[in-house]
């Protein structure tokens, strides 16, 4: 009997520990079985198809957003006010409501101590939900991407698109940077599905963990409105939810637009490294403790507002930036550049003869209230005063157009007479309405120096 028990004892062998493969499929599983994933599926794929497509339908355009005055005109103009809207509201839902609550359900459920004995491996979970909460994000976000452009092309097909510098982008062309602009998105959405992991870890089943990414969307978005430095602003991870405007600009602001993803990569990569130092450090023996208790303040917030100094630093130090970055010389050439670009696309539309840009010798003056104060700066009281020589003749004509300048660089401008140039909203072209060009344009000021 004792040496059978003995060699019986001895045969035993522990279960083998799960491949990470097996993990992930398992905590797929588990993500898809969640109603809020599966409702999210759902708007993902289908919502901004239908919204482009019906806001294509009507008589009245989003024409206060980004290209949403251009909806008419093209197929692609739809996708990127989707975009635009993503960035701000659903890229943030998605990352709260994927990587925000991966650790925090099993706070609610108390399924730790089942899976750390069915896996036997801290790093192997931690790395399976990082895993499978990134392929949801990123399925979610491919929905948005499909449904926006798909809504549009159905709407207005693949015509070409005015960029931000006035020029003409082929349907080919807007395609490739639409494209584009989604994929430089996706650098922000990754850094807050890294904050959602450390909020889902470090604040157990506590709800400030499932909002912790949206709440810091906001505070980012907060943040882009106020007059910051341009190395603070470019520093933010979510500033490339913004930047990616600069792929439209003539010629292409890609400075700041790749400072942004840099950036959002780095916090994606430290926040990660924060959420798994606490994971594998838990005591998941004492049931009461579901987080990290104290250590979210030395081992989540100071990190990430240590890493917010260095980046600011070595972005000043990179740039030589250390003011708003809006100056009345970038602003007048910009204005400039956009009205010579656009002008020539109107008298297109209307049937005259089109003169090129080099033809006009366009220029802008520009002042901010009323040259009174620092002519630098964000605000709605800049007006420009744009002036070009009417081809074949010697003849100046100017324009007046008043321009809010918003602190990211973004200027949206309204015509003020002369009438039979920015008056009127729609130019009739045989027997179909199109937007005015010269009516409202909107343009970006590069926010690094020597831009």
């Amino acid at each position: 009997m004792t040496v059978t028990a003995t060699t019986t004892a001895g045969t035993r062998k522990a279960a083998p520990r799960r491949a990470v493969g097996d993990v992930v499929r398992f905590e797929l599983v588990k993500q898809f079985s969640s109603w809020r994933v599966r409702l999210l599926l759902l708007v993902c794929w289908l919502g901004p198809g239908l919204l482009v497509f019906g806001i294509d339908q009507q008589n009245t355009l989003p024409s206060d957003t980004l290209f949403g005055r251009w909806m008419h005109a093209t197929g692609w103009a739809g996708s990127l006010v989707v975009l635009g809207f993503a960035g701000t509201w659903a890229l943030p839902l998605v990352t709260s409501v994927v990587a925000g609550d991966v650790f925090a359900s099993e706070d609610r459920l108390g399924t730790w101590r089942h899976l750390l004995v069915t896996v036997r491996s801290h790093r192997r979970i931690f790395a399976a939900k990082a895993i499978a909460s990134v392929a949801v994000i990123g399925l979610l976000v491919a929905g948005l991407v499909v449904s926006g452009i798909a809504g549009g092309l159905l709407a207005e097909g693949n015509q070409p698109l005015v960029g931000l510098g006035g020029q003409l982008l082929s349907g080919g062309d807007a395609g490739n940077r639409v494209l584009l602009a989604w994929l430089c998105v996706l650098a922000p959405t990754l850094a807050l599905a890294a904050i959602g992991l450390l909020g889902s870890v470090a604040l157990g089943r506590s709800p400030m963990g499932l909002l912790l990414p949206m709440l810091a969307a906001l505070g980012m978005q907060v943040a882009q409105m106020l007059p910051l430095p341009v190395a603070l602003r470019l520093a933010l991870p979510g500033y490339a939810y913004i930047s990616w405007n600069g792929l439209f600009a003539a010629p292409q602001q890609l400075g700041p637009l790749l400072i942004g993803v840099g950036v959002s990569l780095v916090w994606a990569v430290v926040a990660t490294a924060l959420a798994y130092w606490l994971f594998v450090r838990r005591d998941f023996t004492n049931l009461n403790n579901d987080g990290a208790g104290r250590r979210v303040l030395t081992m989540g917030i100071l990190p990430l507002a240590g890493l917010l100094a260095v980046t600011t630093g070595i972005v000043a130090l990179a740039t030589g930036s250390g003011d708003s970055g809006i100056t009345q010389d970038k602003v007048q050439r910009s204005v400039a550049a956009v009205f010579a670009q656009l002008y020539p696309f109107q008298q297109e539309q209307i049937h005259q003869p089109a003169p090129t840009a080099a033809q006009l010798h366009t220029s802008a003056v520009c002042s901010k209230s009323e040259g009174l104060g620092p002519q630098t700066g964000p605000g709605n009281d800049w007006r420009c005063t744009v002036s070009w020589v009417v081809p074949g003749t010697n003849v100046s004509t100017q324009a007046v157009y008043q321009l809010n300048v918003t602190a990211n660089g973004r200027y949206a401008a309204d015509g003020d007479g002369p009438v039979q140039v920015n008056g009127y909203f729609l130019i009739i072209n045989s027997g179909k309405a199109s937007p005015n060009p010269l009516w409202q344009f909107d343009g970006n000021v590069d926010l690094l120096p020597g831009h």
